[in-house]
């Protein structure tokens, strides 16, 4: 494990350079950015417990045990924090609901060591079976439903204080707007901090047990349990979720990578295995699964600070603040409308990623089987489909994710065999730049058919 290099001065970023991993600032600047990675993942990584009924300082001392477990395996030369997953809030509120928390934390442990295996695999073979696996179409399709999935619960939360609600929503939409760099990056955690006071203005927060709490203490701990009726089929609702978490695994290396050294690729397997084992340790002992950060992204192309040092104090500032009952009290207090307004965006921005895949990677939706794929996987999310065989049950997401799976590769198959062009043709040649005449293609730019 590399020893960290000072930076030039110590004190500032030369001109054109950034922070390298195995670099760092002195140490009072360090530990500053090291807090502010903590305060650029707190509002999404609170939100998950909060939503899904789990103790909120467990989530987060195993987010900051989880981020170091991250450093290590990686030869701390792979900058990242991991936080709490929105992907987990779908699977692990419907097994909570039908099989209770120890089994949603056995299905939590269950991703995370799939996910280690097929970090792994990756170290020794490569991605490119993954991209085959799940091209744009499926991978969009399968992020998309996960978080359209929750929209009823947005509503459930939301119609419970539609005012403070549609304050907190104006409020997230009006900071991402409003404020540039950082400040607009938290734009939900400044939006939940509105909605609170407006809240708190009119009445609708109980400080009862924020006063009974404890300034120290230790978190409160539940073990995953693989034993209880309905344990396996709330596993199965959660395999989907290995396939997100592979995708912003990959994106985050190639964010880091693209903005620092390409040897950072080499790394990848390293991190889908370390996230793994940060999620499993996590499942087991009552904490959310983890992922990458895109917030850390962002702060980390904001300041070109991608010294590893400065998550070694991110995630003992994290463990730090977990020690403490009264500040998981107060992130408890949230009242519903709060809850409702923030996830209405932010389970439609989960949404948004996906269909985002699909436009950065031109997926033809003039194809039926890239028709079929997105549609029929969509309309199983939203509606919530299910099937129930005895006491086991398959939740919509697993249904979804498997129906956009045996459409793609079934139906292109067909398709190609019959020679119908209904298949997936690959992403669609651009005509031309922005505002130009298709006309004034060249034939070699002509779509393939």
């Amino acid at each position: 494990m590399p020893v960290w290099s000072l930076h030039g001065n110590g004190r500032t970023v030369e001109r054109g350079r950034v922070v390298r991993p195995d670099e760092r600032l002195n140490w009072p600047a360090t530990i500053a950015i090291g807090a502010q990675h903590v305060i650029a993942m707190f509002g999404a990584t609170f939100l998950v417990p909060v939503l899904t009924g789990f103790p909120v300082a467990t989530t987060l001392l195993f987010s900051g045990l989880g981020t170091l477990l991250f450093l290590l395996v990686t030869k701390n030369r792979l900058p990242s924090y991991l936080g709490s997953s929105f992907a987990f809030i779908a699977p692990v509120t419907a097994a909570t609901a039908s099989a209770g928390m120890g089994s949603a934390l056995a299905g939590i442990v269950a991703v995370g060591v799939l996910l280690a295996a097929v970090g792994f695999i990756v170290q020794f073979a490569g991605l490119g079976w993954i991209d085959r696996l799940m091209p744009p179409v499926v991978a969009g399709a399968i992020v998309a439903l996960i978080g359209f999935n929750l929209a009823p619960v947005a509503w459930s939360n939301f119609e419970q204080s539609p005012v403070v609600g549609t304050i907190t929503l104006a409020s997230v939409i009006l900071f991402s707007v409003l404020f540039r760099g950082f400040l607009g990056r938290i734009s939900i955690f400044l939006g939940v901090i509105v909605g609170y006071l407006a809240a708190l203005l009119f009445g609708e927060i109980d400080f009862t047990a924020v006063g009974e709490a404890a300034w120290v203490g230790l978190p409160e701990f539940q073990l995953a349990d693989f034993a209880s009726p309905g344990t396996w089929s709330a596993i199965a609702m959660f395999l989907p979720v290995v396939l997100v978490l592979i995708a912003e695994n990959v994106g985050h290396v190639r964010g880091v990578a693209a903005m620092t050294d390409s040897s950072v690729n080499a790394y990848t397997g390293r991190a889908l295995i370390a996230d793994g084992a940060a999620t499993t340790l996590a499942g087991f002992f009552g904490g959310s699964g983890t992922t990458t950060y895109g917030e850390n992204i962002g702060v980390m192309a904001a300041t070109r600070v991608y010294s590893t040092a400065a998550y070694w104090v991110a995630g003992t500032v994290a463990i730090l603040l977990a020690m403490s009952p009264k500040i998981g009290a107060i992130f408890n207090s949230i009242p519903a409308g709060v809850l409702g307004g923030v996830t209405t965006a932010l389970y439609g921005l989960i949404g948004i990623i996906g269909i985002k895949i699909w436009v950065d990677n031109r997926v033809d939706f003039s194809r039926p089987v890239n028709q079929y794929t997105g549609a029929v996987a969509l309309v199983i999310a939203i509606a919530g489909f299910t099937m129930q065989w005895g006491d086991f049950q398959l939740g919509a997401i697993v249904l979804g994710a498997a129906a956009a799976l045996v459409i793609y590769h079934l139906g292109n198959a067909i398709a190609r065999w019959r020679q119908t062009g209904a298949d997936d043709g690959g992403p669609i040649p651009a005509v031309g730049p922005l505002g130009g005449d298709p006309a004034d293609s060249k034939p070699g730019d002509a779509r393939r058919g």
